[in-house]
């Protein structure tokens, strides 16, 4: 049974303070944790993992999405950003599982994604970031009022959220093994979860 290293979730926010400033990158760092978290329980449970093996897990997965774009601030070019932010992991000490799911995330790395850790962070990374845009433009600004039918629609409008890579998503939902309309409403309800530290519970709508 594969032991996981006990590097804490705390240890990567405080990294990810350091490096970045920016109120959004906290955020999308955030929710692309609520979602990477969900599915490391779900990876938890397929490998009946409980005590101190499951909470390492789970510390683990969920360091490796707070830390995913954490030099992109500073490195934001293709020749720095993830490579910079690995280089620094390293030096850190971070176990290689993590900074090779991290190199994995960025596509013209060319580092294969062979780890659930991080096929689960490619797959998350561009959704949530879409979840969010998806949620901000409602009247309520709310995640509860986001669906798995508005988002399909919103991916046809190349318009909406250009920066978002649609492929990305599709292709992120294939290597999870999961039907892409799962994917989409298994992470609507783990960001729904953490919807406050989100901000994205959403304000009543004046009428």
């Amino acid at each position: 049974m594969t032991t996981y290293p006990a590097y804490s979730r705390e240890h990567a926010w405080i990294l990810l303070n350091e490096h970045t400033q920016s109120a959004s990158l906290l955020k999308h760092a955030l929710a692309v944790e609520s979602c990477v978290r969900a599915y490391a329980e779900r990876e938890a449970d397929a490998q009946s993992l409980n005590g101190e093996l499951r909470a390492q897990l789970l510390e683990t997965w969920s360091a490796t999405a707070l830390l995913h774009d954490f030099d992109y601030e500073k490195h934001p070019s293709l020749d720095e950003h993830p490579f910079v932010g690995v280089g620094i992991l390293a030096e850190h000490g971070w176990p290689e599982e993590v900074r090779t799911a991290i190199l994995g995330h960025a596509e013209y790395s060319g580092v294969p994604r062979e780890s659930q850790l991080a096929k689960a962070l490619f797959a998350c990374d561009e959704l949530a970031g879409f979840l969010t845009a998806c949620s901000l433009v409602k009247p309520t600004k709310s995640i509860h009022d986001v669906d798995v039918a508005g988002v399909k629609k919103k991916m046809k409008d190349k318009a909406f959220a250009r920066g978002v890579n649609r492929e990305d998503i599709v292709k992120g939902a294939r290597e999870l093994g999961v039907p892409l309309e799962d994917h989409i409403a298994f992470c609507i309800t783990a960001m729904r979860n953490n919807a406050e530290v989100l901000g994205l519970q959403g304000t009543a709508v004046p009428s």
